[in-house]
C-alpha cells in the first residue's frame, strides 16, 4: 500500500487519538476505543498499528469480519505484524478456514518467536496454533471415519447379496456356505478396524519431547553437553535457576545453544503426519 505522508501536525494527532482509544480499550469502553482507532487511521491510515488496534476491538465483539479486513489493511503496511497475523489466522479459525488460518498463525509464531521467544503472546499464539491444528486433525478423522463405515456398510451389502445369489443359484446350500460368509464377514470387520485405528492418538515419542516439560518440541536447542531442550523453557532455567546444563550440570551460556535443525524438522514432520499430537502439548 503505498500513501502520501502525512504532515507531522496530523500525524501528532493521529497518535493522540491512538493514546484515547488505548485508555478506553483499558477501561473495556470498546465502541469509544473503536472511534477513537477509527479517527486515528483517517487521520493517518499508513499506520500499522491503528489498525490491528481496532481490529482488536473487533476481535473482542467477535465481529471477525472486520477482524479480517483491518487485519489485512495492517499487513499490507507491515508484513511483518505478528498481531495481524495472528488475528487474521483468528478470523479465519473462527469460519473454519484451517489451511489459511493455520497458515497465519504459524507466520505469527515464527515471527513472534525470532523477535521475543519466552513472551506471553508467543505461548498464546503457540496455543491457538495447537488448537486450530488438533480441530483440523479431529474434522479431518470424522470424516474419515464416517467414510470408512459407509464403505463398510456397502462391503457388508455386497457381500450378503452375493452369497445369496450364490446359494439360490445352488441346489442345496450348504453349512460350508453359511461358514464362509461369516468367514468373510469377520475378515472384513478386521480390515475395517484396522482401518480406523490408523493416526489414533498415541503417546508421542520420547526423542520428540523436551526432557523438561515432557512436550513436543517447539524450538529446540541443543547445548555443548549433546542435550536438547525447548529453548524458551531452557532461557528461563538460565535466568531464574542457574546458568548450568539442567541435566550435566555442566556450565551453560545463553550464547552456547544451538538450533536443533534436524530434530525440528523432525518434529514438524511427526506434526505433519499425526496432527492429534498438537494436542499433546
Amino acid at each position: 500500500m503505498t500513501l502520501r505522508p502525512v504532515p507531522a501536525s496530523v500525524a501528532k494527532q493521529a497518535e493522540l487519538r491512538r493514546l484515547d482509544g488505548n485508555a478506553f480499550f483499558k477501561k473495556q469502553r470498546i465502541g469509544a476505543a473503536i472511534d477513537a482507532y477509527t479517527e486515528a487511521i483517517t487521520l493517518c491510515p499508513n499506520v500499522a498499528v491503528y489498525w490491528t488496534n481496532r481490529a482488536l476491538c473487533y476481535q473482542k465483539r467477535k465481529e471477525w469480519t472486520k477482524v479480517e479486513e483491518d487485519c489485512r489493511k495492517a499487513l499490507e503496511l507491515d508484513s511483518n505484524s505478528v498481531k495481524a497475523h495472528y488475528m487474521l489466522g483468528l478470523a479465519l479459525i473462527e469460519r473454519q478456514e484451517f489451511a489459511g488460518g493455520i497458515k497465519q498463525l504459524h507466520k505469527a509464531f515464527d515471527l513472534g518467536r525470532g523477535r521475543n521467544p519466552v513472551g506471553c503472546m508467543v505461548e498464546e499464539i503457540w496455543q491457538t496454533l495447537a488448537k486450530a491444528k488438533y480441530m483440523e486433525w479431529e474434522l479431518s478423522w470424522s470424516n474419515h471415519a464416517w467414510r470408512l463405515q459407509n464403505l463398510k456398510e456397502a462391503c457388508e451389502r455386497a457381500l450378503a447379496e452375493y452369497h445369496f445369489l450364490d446359494n439360490s443359484l445352488a441346489e442345496d446350500a450348504s453349512k460350508d456356505a453359511a461358514d464362509d460368509h461369516s468367514e468373510q464377514l469377520e475378515l472384513l470387520n478386521e480390515v475395517f478396524c484396522k482401518a480406523a485405528q490408523a493416526d489414533m492418538p498415541t503417546q508421542v515419542p520420547d526423542y520428540l519431547c523436551c526432557k523438561i516439560t515432557l512436550d513436543i518440541f517447539r524450538d529446540p536447542v541443543i547445548t555443548p553437553s549433546g542435550v536438547t531442550y525447548e529453548r524458551a523453557v531452557l532461557l528461563e532455567h538460565l535466568k531464574q535457576v542457574g546458568k548450568f546444563d539442567p541435566v550435566t550440570r555442566e556450565p551453560l551460556e545463553q550464547h552456547q545453544l544451538v538450533p536443533n535443525l534436524a530434530l525440528k524438522e523432525a518434529v514438524q514432520a511427526y506434526l505433519n503426519e499425526h496432527g492429534w499430537a498438537y494436542n499433546s502439548s
